[in-house]
């Protein structure tokens, strides 16, 4: 389904979050996180937060729709992007955090979808008049990870081993995902916005492989964080129902 506005966003994500539940998907994670997004993001339309309230509600929904593309994808047994793939086949992994799991759904949809739906809503020359929304989205998400953080901390007693690893390992992985991500989705959104259609159909798909790779060192990082996450994930609760009313309670 494509959502037209954001109350459909926000109820199709509460689909998408029945959908996994019952199959008891540790995707519903990322979809948790998601829908406390986009409760922030309505609420902040409704309080005029945003520089142009349509557009954002726009804006959002074309953001959206590109994950439930995804995800419909794979529940149909085909194959997303190369981004999503990896993030969705994290699902049957053993050994990957719930923490883990929200990075990989963060990385391909802000650094993957994000540009793309920016060029949908503000294509060509118009683009500029986007960047203070663009950057909203991304602000909010910050913030409300440092909440998901807390949240998994709850379930997730040796997490905090992550912080002991020398200058705030966790906080690098996420940096990673988010901080530079922000820079990077802009300048991608700009890079794209000024091509052709055929030179952009061959950035997408090369955009599509550097993601895949940034998703590769969120499932596989080296040294003693690999060798951490091992140890933290085998002391998870991994109950999918508790975990994501956690992260829904963050809204």
């Amino acid at each position: 389904m494509n959502a037209r506005n954001i109350e459909e966003v926000i109820e199709e994500l509460e689909r998408v979050l029945a959908r996994l539940r019952g199959r008891q998907s540790r995707l519903a994670f990322f979809a948790a996180l998601y829908r406390a997004v986009t409760l922030r993001i309505a609420r902040g339309i409704g309080q005029g937060q945003f520089e142009d309230g349509e557009r954002m509600d726009r804006f959002d929904t074309a953001f959206a729709n590109r994950y439930f593309a995804a995800l419909d994808t794979l529940l149909v047994g085909g194959r997303p992007p190369k981004s999503w793939a990896i993030a969705f086949d994290a699902e049957q992994r053993e050994g990957t955090m719930i923490l883990q799991h929200l990075l990989l759904g963060i990385n391909a949809h802000i650094n993957f979808d994000l540009p793309l739906a920016a060029i949908a809503i503000a294509p060509g020359a118009s683009l500029p008049g986007l960047r203070a929304d663009f950057l909203a989205i991304n602000t909010i998400l910050a913030d409300l990870l440092d909440a998901a953080q807390l949240a998994v901390g709850a379930v997730s007693p040796l997490l905090d081993i992550l912080d002991r690893l020398g200058g705030r390992t966790d906080e690098q992985i996420v940096t990673f995902s988010l901080q530079n991500a922000r820079d990077e989705a802009w300048h991608e959104a700009t890079r794209l916005a000024m091509e052709l259609e055929m030179q952009r159909a061959r950035s997408i798909l090369s955009l599509d492989r550097r993601v895949a790779l940034l998703a590769e060192r969120i499932i596989l990082p080296d040294g003693l964080f690999g060798a951490a996450i091992a140890l933290i994930s085998r002391t998870e609760q991994f109950d999918v129902d508790a975990i994501t009313e956690r992260l829904l309670s963050i809204a």
